[in-house]
């Protein structure tokens, strides 16, 4: 089991490492790259995963479901740790409610389970997302205005591939293989990107990194474990619930605290010890789901 749950974690932290050392080495500027991954190659992934696949109510609407009450959950238990700490809300809240599903949770879910768990895992990746860029960034700056989230190019993806899948659309198949192609290229990107801009993060605060690192995984398992003993999910959901709830802080939390002034330095600290640690919470978790 051990040697199993190292070779699925080991290409994503292997990579990370990779890129993480690139920023170290060459600092690369990664602005361009990343807004491209963000603005084509990752909307290809998601519309070529949901396009090719039907939407099934009562399935994705469960795990759907699944998503909202445990990133909401996390915000709440986060805000009252907040409090009882004495630690600034929109400093802890944030780097608690949204993780890393993404640059991680979306690789680490194919490595582990296959092609086939790509798609729920992109409904979670997309729930986490739209609350991100739209309740998140309000709680940072009330003046931000939540119907922008409309325009982001991954959730236009999201719906249009919902579309095509739930009306039974068929897409040439020539066509759909480019789309798939382009979208490959985004997990990748993701991964090394991360690693560059966890070279570019300073531990301030070990303290509150230490904090976020821990809160983060062990509320979101807690959680999922609660969830999945109130719901009976097919087995793959089941999996990847408890994944999602394992997984640290977004990466994202990082440059949303950057671009509203909000102590970017401590939020750098739980994303930076956060992203190591879940070296041992992700195995926890993978020790848990795996047959």
């Amino acid at each position: 089991m051990l040697l199993r749950i190292i070779s699925i974690l080991f290409p994503l932290f292997a990579i990370v490492a990779l890129g993480y050392w690139v920023g170290k080495k060459a600092r690369p500027d990664l602005a361009h790259a990343n807004k491209l991954n963000m603005d084509v190659f990752v909307p290809a992934l998601v519309f070529a995963a949901l396009a090719s696949k039907p939407f099934r109510p009562e399935n994705d609407i469960p795990l759907l479901v699944a998503t909202l009450v445990m990133v909401i959950g996390s915000g709440l238990v986060a805000w009252g740790i907040a409090r009882a700490l004495k630690i600034d809300v929109k400093t802890l809240v944030p780097p608690v409610m949204f993780n890393n599903c993404g640059n991680l949770g979306l690789p680490l879910a194919v490595l582990a389970f296959g092609e086939q768990a790509l798609a729920p895992m992109i409904v979670m990746f997309m729930a986490s997302n739209l609350l991100h860029f739209s309740f998140g960034a309000w709680l940072l700056d009330h003046r931000v205005r939540m119907v922008t989230i409309w325009k982001v190019p991954s959730v236009m993806a999201t719906f249009a591939g919902l579309i095509v899948g739930m009306a039974g659309i068929p897409v040439w198949e020539p066509l759909l293989i480019s789309i798939k192609m382009v979208g490959d290229i985004a997990i990748p990107l993701m991964l090394i990107g991360l690693g560059v801009r966890l070279a570019d993060s300073q531990i301030s605060s070990v303290r509150l990194g230490l904090i976020g690192a821990v809160v983060r995984p062990v509320v979101g398992m807690a959680i999922a474990a609660i969830l999945i003993m109130l719901y009976d999910f097919p087995p793959l959901q089941k999996a990847l619930v408890l994944v999602f709830g394992a997984l640290p802080p977004a990466v994202l939390n990082y440059i949303f605290a950057e671009r509203y002034g909000q102590e970017p330095d401590k939020v750098a600290s739980m994303v930076l010890i956060g992203n190591v640690a879940a070296i041992l919470f992700l195995s926890v978790a993978l020790a848990i789901v795996l047959p």
